[in-house]
């Protein structure tokens, strides 16, 4: 029996052990930690300023540096953990992402958090390949995109669970200790990793049908052929994908980093105060990703088109953000937080659907690279972000400006999608790439 891509599937085999989902669970905590160190400078960025005086721009240089050692890595670390392996690469990201997580302790000045942040999004950059690689040796095609979804998980997990953690190691043992705290916790997952994490083959605790099942569908010899990696510059598909992630993945970044001082600057909020209002955003941002899927997905089951039920689904999830716009000015917080909320489920969405677009149009050999090439896009509009922000708050002293290109870059990177791919042909990948 053959499943949609080709691979050839034993119906008659059966899962039989769970030591995959232990994998998936060390994924799902990796990406937890992830988030975790990644938000905490967002987090502590009121308590920071205060005491180390530092001005928006500083801190806009400080985040920029992070964007651009992610976007160096997300074009790097995929060719270096496909020659070292998952159990090496993972481990290797993950120590130095920790030990730059710590090092912020040492440091008083702009130009030293900048050092440990371009460090850490070097580290950081690693993650999600190395995770997805992980997936892909651990889980037959039928259950990857649910582990992938398992994983995926923990970004989420990881933003609620930042403003509930830091601000209580913050207060109470002071901001050096957050960051000392929130580092260590990737040196005890480093321990579980490489204690457990083998190749399925190499697993003393994977049965011989666990095996059989996890190995079901392995790939053939043309799906594991390769593209060229500059060869993917020549079509349009990748083109759409870069432009939409270049513009619209600064607004997430946005709300990693600027929303808490955000909520202090115009609701006066502070460490022990603003975590209920950044855990219900990420809570609907949650609702979001997989509302934005099932939209296009339920368009699709009424007989739309795919073009059509992914290009309505982005556009709805486009029209959902432009609210932004009024977010500075509403002076209930409660409102703040719904129009905010709003737009970070509907970048979710967004994100699922135009996730989704590059296996519509692409090969499945060359979405990875796709993939990989988009988020370094993405990194580098979050650059962009960082010293625009840093810029406005600094001359203007509001968010309004930066609210404004927030509300309008998913209508325009729409359009552009539309102008490079005016239709998507998941039927001839050679096609629509072109």
């Amino acid at each position: 029996m053959q499943d949609v891509g080709g691979a050839q599937t034993n119906p008659a085999l059966r899962p039989a052990g769970n030591v995959r989902w232990v994998i998936c669970a060390l994924l799902f905590f990796a990406t937890t930690i992830n988030y975790i160190d990644r938000q905490i400078i967002g987090i502590l960025k009121p308590t920071l300023q205060g005491e180390l005086g530092w001005s928006e721009t500083d801190y806009g240089t400080i985040v920029f540096w992070f964007q651009a050692a992610y976007a160096i890595g997300l074009l790097a670390c995929g060719p270096l953990i496909d020659r070292i392996g998952s159990r090496l690469g993972y481990a290797g990201a993950i120590g130095i992402w920790s030990l730059s997580a710590m090092a912020h302790a040492l440091f008083r000045t702009a130009g030293g958090f900048a050092i440990a942040r371009f460090a850490l999004g070097l580290g950081e950059s690693a993650n999600f390949p190395a995770a997805i690689k992980s997936v892909a040796e651990w889980f037959p095609k039928k259950e990857r995109a649910l582990a992938a979804g398992i994983l995926n998980a923990g970004a989420n997990v990881g933003a609620i669970a930042t403003p509930i953690v830091v601000p209580v190691l913050a207060i109470n043992y002071g901001w050096r200790a957050a960051f000392i705290v929130t580092g260590l916790l990737g040196f005890i997952w480093l321990i579980a990793w490489l204690w457990f994490y083998r190749a399925p083959a190499e697993h003393k605790s994977v049965s011989a049908e666990e095996l059989a099942y996890i190995n079901s569908d392995a790939p053939t010899d043309a799906e594991e052929a390769r593209i060229p990696w500059r060869r993917l510059f020549r079509y349009r598909g990748t083109w759409a994908f870069v432009t939409a992630k270049f513009l619209t993945d600064p607004v997430w970044y946005l709300f990693l980093f600027w929303l808490p001082d955000f909520f202090a600057k115009r609701h006066g909020l502070d460490l022990k105060t603003f975590g209920p209002p950044l855990i219900a955003v990420y809570l609907l941002a949650d609702v979001g990703s997989i509302g934005g899927g099932w939209l296009s997905s339920a368009l699709i089951k009424r007989g739309y088109s795919v073009n059509a039920g992914r290009k309505l689904a982005l556009l709805a999830c486009a029209l959902c953000v432009t609210p932004i716009i009024f977010a500075s000015t509403v002076s209930s917080l409660t409102a703040a937080v719904a129009i905010i909320g709003l737009a970070a489920a509907a970048h979710q969405g967004w994100s699922s659907n135009l996730y989704t677009m590059v296996s519509d149009t692409f090969p499945r050999r060359s979405v990875a690279s796709v993939m990989g090439i988009g988020g370094a896009a993405g990194a580098v509009g979050g650059m962009i972000m960082a010293k625009y922000v840093g810029h406005v708050l600094d001359t203007v002293g509001s968010y309004l400006p930066v609210f404004l290109w927030a509300g309008s870059a998913y209508l325009v990177a729409l359009a552009i999608v539309h102008l490079l791919v005016p239709r998507f042909d998941p039927d001839a990948d050679a096609k629509a790439m072109r």
